[in-house]
C-alpha cells in the first residue's frame, strides 16, 4: 500500500501572463493623418516685372543721392573759393596795453584772404607771444570778418631780478619794465633768476604768498601799502617788510599775516615817530611785538 504522506507533490509552473495591447487612440491617429494629408500650398511664380521695378527705384534713389551729395560738395568748394568769404575787416577787442596795429601784425591775417584758410589756434599762439597778452581767442564772423578777443595781464607787483619785471596775480613773471612802464607797484626782492629757472613752481608759490600779503596790506588803514617800500623774501626767515620811512625791517615770517599786522597796528601810532631809532620790528613770536632799538643811532644822537 502506497504511503501518500511521504510523496512530495510535483511543482506546478505558473502560467505566464500575456500583456494585453491597448486599443489605439483612433481619434488621435485620424487627426495626425489628416494633417499629413493636407495639400501643400503651390508655389506662386515670381513677378519679375515688380521685382525689376523695385530694383530700378533703389538704383534711381542711390544715383540721386550721390548726385545731390556730389553737387553739394562741388557747390561748397565753389563757394569757399569765391570772393564772398574774402576777409575785409579784423576787429580787436579788449586791447588796453597793446595797440590794435600790434595785435593785427602779430596775427599775420591778410585782408583779402579766405576766411576758411585761417588756423585759429596758431594765430592765437602768435598773438600770445606779446608779454602783455595772457590769452587771445580768434573767431570767424561770417561772411567777411575776423574778431580777436584779448585778455591782458594785470601787473600786481614788481620783482627785482637784477632787472625789474612785472608780476601778475598768479605769480607769473611776465615782462621786463621798459621806458614808459608804471613804477607805482610794490617791489619784491629776494628772488634770484636761478630760482625761476631751477624751481619755477616753488618760486611762483613764494611770489603768490607775497601777493597775498600785498592784498592784506591794501585793506589796512594805519599800516598799509603806502607805509612800506619793499617786500623781501628769505628762504629761512620768510617775508619781511621795509617801512617807507627809514627802511626799518618788519619781520613777518610765514603765514598768519592778518593777525600779525593786527598786533602791529595796535602800537604803530606810537612806533611811527620812533622809526629812525629802530633796528627792526619782529612779529614772528605769537602774541608779541618785539622792537629792537638801534643803539648806534642813540649814541650818535647823544
Amino acid at each position: 500500500m502506497r504511503d501518500y504522506k511521504s510523496v512530495t507533490p510535483p511543482k506546478v509552473k505558473p502560467n505566464k501572463v500575456r500583456r494585453v495591447r491597448k486599443p489605439r487612440d483612433l481619434q488621435r491617429l485620424v487627426k495626425a493623418r489628416g494633417k499629413a494629408n493636407k495639400a501643400r500650398p503651390e508655389r506662386q511664380p515670381r513677378d519679375w516685372k515688380v521685382l525689376l521695378q523695385k530694383t530700378l527705384r533703389c538704383a534711381v534713389a542711390l544715383v540721386s543721392t550721390a548726385l545731390i551729395v556730389g553737387g553739394g560738395v562741388i557747390a561748397a568748394h565753389m563757394l569757399v573759393a569765391s570772393d564772398y568769404f574774402r576777409i575785409e575787416a579784423v576787429r580787436v577787442e579788449n586791447a588796453a596795453r597793446v595797440t590794435v596795429e600790434e595785435v593785427v601784425g602779430l596775427s599775420d591775417i591778410q585782408i583779402g584772404s579766405s576766411i576758411f584758410d585761417l588756423n585759429l589756434d596758431m594765430i592765437g599762439r602768435r598773438i600770445e607771444e606779446n608779454p602783455w597778452i595772457a590769452t587771445a581767442r580768434i573767431d570767424r564772423v561770417f561772411p567777411r570778418e575776423v574778431v580777436i578777443r584779448l585778455e591782458e595781464r594785470q601787473p600786481r607787483a614788481i620783482v627785482n631780478l637784477g632787472y625789474l619785471y612785472y608780476v601778475d596775480a598768479d605769480g607769473e613773471v611776465f615782462k621786463m619794465l621798459s621806458a614808459g612802464d608804471r613804477l607805482d607797484f610794490p617791489v619784491i626782492t629776494g628772488i634770484e633768476r636761478e630760482d625761476l629757472l631751477d624751481k619755477p613752481e616753488h618760486t611762483r608759490e613764494r611770489l603768490r604768498q607775497a601777493l597775498a600779503l600785498i592784498d592784506e596790506l591794501a585793506q589796512r588803514r594805519r599800516f598799509n601799502l603806502e607805509s612800506i617800500s619793499e617786500l623781501s623774501l628769505n628762504r629761512e626767515e620768510g617775508i619781511s617788510l621795509y617801512t617807507y620811512l627809514d627802511a626799518v625791517p618788519v619781520q613777518l615770517g610765514e603765514g598768519d599775516f592778518a593777525q600779525k599786522l593786527d598786533r602791529l597796528e595796535q602800537i604803530y601810532k606810537e612806533l611811527e615817530p620812533r622809526l629812525p631809532a629802530l633796528r627792526y620790528i619782529d612779529l614772528k613770536v605769537p602774541d608779541r611785538v618785539i622792537v629792537k632799538v638801534d643803539n648806534r643811532q642813540q649814541k650818535a644822537r647823544g
